[in-house]
């Protein structure tokens, strides 16, 4: 649940714009080609890569830029860093459930009667209500025509589909929204749809606030983290809450070292269900699983129940996510942990031990000066034969490899920075 819940307060903080066109300007589609042309940016793959069946890369788009930056221009007055686009709001607000937009938060709303309520989907026997599904032809979720004909959900972020643990995710939180509009209806018979929806949507993201902040949080940055973020005290007009690319880009994503390879999937007796527990490569994209499968209780059941992937310094993310990802879907299955990478540098992310100056970590001028936070010689070996010099290490990888806090899942590192936003997404936000 650890993992489950950083990865849907992840998306609703942050989700960098990808570039509009998946072409570059020369027609170059960056899903069949191996070239670099903007904005097609792949990753070579080495011959004997088992996953190489008729192409030697894994096909990658850059983020959108802000206009005007990463360019040269005597406008601007020479050359101006390239910088990403949120699309989010950046505060801790529910906005995956809502949505980022008027256009899609109307459509995710339930317009056809005044009770405040989020469009609810299929209920089958026994079960509470499904999401909605989406509508157009949402080929993600119907790949394999002859394994499901079931069409993507819809929730208030476009990602709600990505595994099926998130999926579950959104589900629960729709129909919280919907039963406190319901009991709010009840003591509040005078308020209109639109009083019953936003004070619903008040109390999930008060709800999604404290999950996260005296629940959530403790687990990842150990009690002395929790020490250096101290007691909320006030809104501070002075501190700008937007999200940092460090945190979006590298530090958040921490969470992929928690994912096991397996959903497990329990009935009401916590046993498993008859159809067994889910290879997370076959919970991709796969909404029908759901509908299907027993809905979402039992997804829910094994979160609770099993804990998360131990994180190995050999390791560090599942076969499941750098093997097989989203295989269906590419001509090469993705590795998400060269996709983190790989984005790091997109996004032009200064290095490892630059971010560890900005947190007044101790000054590395060898690798062997990273035993403190990286224990195991091995693993050090491993960057100098890979990197050269410690100033090369990308940022992701060397805050993935340090040695856990005390009681917490992260190193010191990510912690920094993990704490940096989150003092600021809350005493930044005056409706905290």
């Amino acid at each position: 649940m650890v993992m489950q819940w950083g990865q849907f307060l992840d998306h609703d903080l942050d989700h960098a714009t990808p570039s509009v066109s998946s072409e570059s300007w020369d027609g170059i589609d960056c899903k069949k080609s191996c070239d670099y042309a903007p904005p097609c940016y792949p990753m070579d793959v080495p011959e004997d890569d088992p996953r190489v069946r008729n192409r030697r890369c894994i096909d990658f788009i850059r983020s959108s830029a802000i206009c005007g930056s990463g360019m040269t221009s005597i406008f601007f007055e020479g050359a101006q860093h390239r910088e990403q686009i949120n699309q989010l709001t950046s505060y801790i607000d529910g906005s995956m459930i809502y949505g980022y937009s008027e256009e899609l938060a109307r459509e995710v709303r339930d317009l056809d009667a005044p009770l405040g309520r989020l469009k609810e989907g299929a209920v089958f026997q026994g079960r509470k209500p499904l999401l909605p599904y989406a509508g157009g032809q949402g080929m993600d979720c119907r790949r394999n025509l002859s394994e499901s004909t079931v069409n993507c959900f819809l929730a208030g972020d476009i990602r709600a589909n990505e595994q099926s643990g998130l999926t579950a995710m959104h589900t629960i939180w729709m129909r919280e929204h919907n039963r406190l509009a319901k009991e709010l209806r009840y003591l509040n018979p005078h308020w209109d749809s639109d009083m019953l929806y936003h004070e619903a949507r008040k109390i999930v993201g008060a709800a999604i606030q404290h999950i996260t902040y005296k629940h959530w949080l403790p687990f990842v940055v150990g009690p002395e983290g929790l020490d250096q973020l101290g007691a909320y005290d006030d809104y501070n007009p002075r501190l700008h809450p937007s999200v940092s690319n460090v945190f979006a880009t590298a530090a958040l994503r921490f969470g992929h070292t928690l994912i096991n390879p397996v959903l497990d999937r329990l009935d009401w007796n916590f046993t498993v269900i008859k159809e067994g527990h889910l290879p997370l490569h076959n919970a991709f994209f796969s909404p029908w699983r759901i509908v299907e499968e027993g809905g979402v209780d039992p997804l829910l059941r094994g979160m609770f129940m099993a804990a998360a992937k131990k994180k190995m310094p050999k390791e560090n993310l599942n076969t499941e996510l750098t093997e097989r990802l989203f295989e269906t879907a590419h001509a090469v299955a993705l590795d998400l942990a060269a996709m983190n990478i790989h984005r790091s540098r997109d996004h032009a992310l200064p290095g490892y031990v630059a971010f560890r100056d900005f947190c007044n970590m101790s000054t590395v001028h060898s690798f062997e000066d990273l035993a403190g936070e990286i224990s195991d010689a091995s693993v050090r070996r491993k960057l100098a034969e890979l990197y050269g010099h410690p100033a090369n290490i990308d940022v992701f990888v060397g805050g993935i490899l340090e040695d856990p806090v005390e009681d917490g899942r992260v190193g010191p590192l990510f912690r920094c920075l993990l704490l940096e936003q989150f003092t600021t997404s809350r005493d930044g936000d005056r409706f905290w």
